[in-house]
């Protein structure tokens, strides 16, 4: 491996509490490692994390061991407003994470608290997939205009298909200088999902791969649709466009999260160079990384 490794879509916590569509989201105790989900028990996390703790120090752990430089730390309304912690993690950590600053869009008012998260992170968050599929208010125009005027990064998950697209293309047509990072590869495995990664054709709008390995898990490793998916995704904007994302942790519970990019580096039917923008390249210019970490083998004990 020749190039550095850099996740484009990753989540970290320290508590899961929250209240999403009424249900409450929480783990279950004690030292469990699932948490009920809209009325279900799920695993949440890997079922060696006990307590419940999505902590960047291990994260770091999975990071060095899978030689990942760096990772980019999104948000999710199922998790809970995260900013306190992650605003902390990248203070700690500016090498290695770059964190997204969240404010609930749910209620009415939250341009006040998106302004104050501005001063903090480089990137806001907005999972328009979980509000309302008319997402694109007044308010949230503003917060478009400001995070232009400020140089701040979007990071956004639309729903499937093209049932938001045309609000995201608003969007980019008001605002655009704005850099626009798209989730969950447009919901690949959803009907109408290249109407998302067209979008991508705009100067300042990439695509990240974040679940990919969820949303193919029922092929599951080596997701050979995954990979003919992100081909088909690059004929159409360029390779250039695209980014690896793990969805860490959610999708370590199936896979280990070295084997969320290597079905993608032991792949015949992409490039070296290709797999060089896809897995880091691409990351690193969008969100500016700039010392990377460089992180030797580890030959494991089963060897």
């Amino acid at each position: 491996m020749n190039y550095q490794l850099i996740d484009a879509h990753s989540h970290l916590w320290l508590t899961q509490d929250t209240v999403v569509n009424g249900q409450r989201i929480y783990q279950l105790e004690p030292n469990r490692s699932r948490s009920m989900f809209f009325g279900e028990e799920r695993q949440m996390l890997p079922p060696y994390m006990t307590d419940g703790k999505n902590s960047a120090e291990r994260f770091l752990s999975n990071m060095d061991y899978a030689q990942v430089s760096a990772a980019v730390v999104t948000q999710e309304f199922i998790d809970g407003l995260q900013n306190d912690y992650l605003a902390e993690v990248e203070h700690q950590y500016p090498d290695r994470f770059f964190t997204f600053g969240m404010a609930d869009y749910r209620e009415p008012g939250f341009l006040e608290l998106a302004e104050r998260l501005m001063q903090e992170f480089k990137g806001i968050k907005v999972p328009a997939a979980r509000l309302p599929q008319q997402f694109l208010n007044d308010e949230m125009m503003q917060m478009m205009h400001l995070m232009e005027e400020r140089g701040k990064i979007l990071g956004i998950e639309l729903m499937d298909g093209d049932l938001q697209v045309g609000q995201l293309k608003e969007i980019i047509e008001e605002c655009p200088r704005l850099k626009i990072a798209i989730g969950h590869f447009g919901m690949v495995t959803r009907p109408g999902w290249l109407e998302q990664i067209k979008l991508a054709r705009h100067e300042n709008v990439f695509v990240e791969s974040g679940g990919i390995t969820w949303l193919f898990n029922d092929e599951f490793y080596p997701f050979p649709s995954a990979i003919r998916a992100i081909k088909e995704a690059a004929d159409l904007v360029g390779m250039e466009k695209l980014m690896w994302g793990s969805d860490y942790p959610r999708t370590i519970t199936a896979i280990t999260y070295k084997m969320s990019y290597d079905f993608i580096e032991k792949s015949t039917e992409l490039t070296p160079e290709e797999k060089r923008l896809f897995l880091g390249e691409n990351a690193r210019r969008f969100f500016e990384f700039q010392e990377l970490i460089d992180l030797p083998y580890i030959k494991n004990m089963s060897e």
